[in-house]
């Protein structure tokens, strides 16, 4: 057997669109069972069973999911409707799980929705879909047109919770996938992050209670609600349990999209299930653990890591959103790390001072290094000012701009500082050629 979980203990089994995604094809595969049922048990027995599953928030932080649903408020005061919002925004570089939960299980996210929004108390769910995604949001459309028309969701629906589900999407932007920011760009507005507290539970979408929550954490519901919390939580280490949808690409054989167990060490996922580091396991460099917004560790470090939130938070990186990057000897780690750079100056939005000036300046220093420019001396400037800049944002871009570049310098000092010293003595060597020559 390849990897840890088996087959039959799968939740998303039609992965990779073998199968039809469709409301019939759904069925088959175990969607919609007994859903009823589920909600007939109550709100308190839905997140009590989320809670003691274990399951984490699945689209980077981690955080518990049956806890944020038990933040909601009690009771719905009049004019202030809940809501629930998931974040389909799937922007990360390196991450392309949800995607394929859109376009090849969709039911299993509808479906999801209505015991999520039954248990917050919440009649209306927006799906906040990336622009870019436009196959995954027609068939995402028509699956919950079909819903509609089985009488799954909407009013006076079989499960006897009047629900509406409704997609919006989004225009491309990276910082949308920020949940506040998310809620600003929903309502109309520019998607900038808002200042918390208030708490999206408090003042969320038009002033009211909201949760927000990745797809893969609302798709996942049903099945661990069927099978049982205790199943779910028998995978994995305590506190990093369940299943996960982990995505792997760079120097491998066989970049792939694959459901594993939590806390499946690194380097059996990479060996079994993507055919290895192109070149093997020797000519490894580093990994991105979890979406380019999480500090890379390096080869050695990859002998003992876990696929979980505790193993590589210890290595100062992170599970993040499950994307890992595999870069072999032949990747120039500067000039990765430079253009990833670029990327967070390119998508912050100004708001912030530290961000704003900050990912800019230090992405103009990473060039310089990349290209062997710069003084030894601005490597402890770079590391001080990305100090700066992390933990002092109203949302976590700063984070994610400063974490890389810490996670190489860390690690990776003296490539650095011996491209500046050899770009250097070869500034020497001309400038001393063109002294001779005169």
């Amino acid at each position: 057997m390849v990897g840890i979980l088996q087959d039959k203990d799968r939740i998303f089994t039609n992965l990779y669109g073998l199968h039809d995604w469709g409301l019939e094809g759904a069925k088959k595969r175990g969607c919609w069972n007994a859903t009823a049922d589920m909600i007939a048990m109550g709100r308190d027995w839905v997140i009590d069973n989320v809670k003691n599953s274990g399951l984490r928030g699945r689209g980077g932080a981690g955080f518990s999911t049956g806890l944020k649903w038990s933040f909601m408020p009690k009771e719905v005061r009049e004019g202030r409707p809940h809501y629930l919002v998931v974040n389909a925004d799937e922007s990360e570089p390196g991450t392309c799980k949800d995607r394929e939960i859109m376009r090849h299980d969709p039911h299993l996210l509808i479906e999801g929705c209505l015991i999520a929004s039954f248990a917050m108390q919440a009649h209306a769910c927006y799906i906040y879909i990336r622009g870019e995604y436009v196959r995954e949001r027609e068939i995402l459309e028509a699956a919950i047109k079909q819903a509609y028309e089985a009488r799954l969701v909407g009013k006076n629906n079989v499960h006897g919770w009047d629900f509406d589900i409704y997609v919006h999407h989004g225009a491309g932007a990276y910082i949308c996938g920020e949940e506040t920011a998310l809620l600003e760009s929903l309502e109309g507005k520019k998607g900038q992050p808002r200042l918390k507290p208030p708490f999206p539970a408090g003042a969320g979408l038009y002033g009211c209670p909201t949760t927000v929550n990745n797809v893969e954490s609302i798709a996942v519901v049903g099945t661990i609600l069927r099978r049982g919390a205790d199943w779910f939580a028998g995978f994995g280490r305590p506190n990093n349990t369940g299943t996960k949808l982990m995505c792997v690409s760079g120097h491998v054989n066989k970049p792939c999209n694959v459901e594993e167990a939590m806390s499946i060490p690194l380097k059996q996922l990479l060996e079994e299930h993507c055919g290895g580091v192109t070149g093997g396991w020797g000519n490894l460099k580093a990994v991105i653990p979890g979406g380019s917004s999480v500090a890379l560790i390096p080869a050695e470090q990859c002998e003992t890591a876990l696929m979980d939130f505790d193993s590589l938070r210890d290595l100062k990186s992170g599970l993040g959103t499950a994307a890992v990057i595999v870069m072999d000897q032949s990747t120039d780690l500067v000039r990765a790390i430079a253009r990833i750079s670029y990327f967070y100056k390119h998508e912050s939005c100004g708001q912030c001072t530290p961000c704003r000036e900050g990912t800019g300046w230090m992405w103009r220093v990473m060039e310089r290094m990349a290209a062997g420019e710069a003084e030894p001396g601005e490597i402890d400037l770079l590391l001080d000012v990305a100090g700066q800049v992390e933990g002092h944002t109203i949302c976590a871009l700063g984070d994610a701009a400063a974490w890389p570049i810490q996670g190489l310098f860390r690690h990776f000092r003296p490539e650095v500082e011996e491209r500046i010293n050899t770009y250097r003595a070869r500034k020497g060597s001309f400038a001393g050629h063109a002294i001779a020559a005169e």
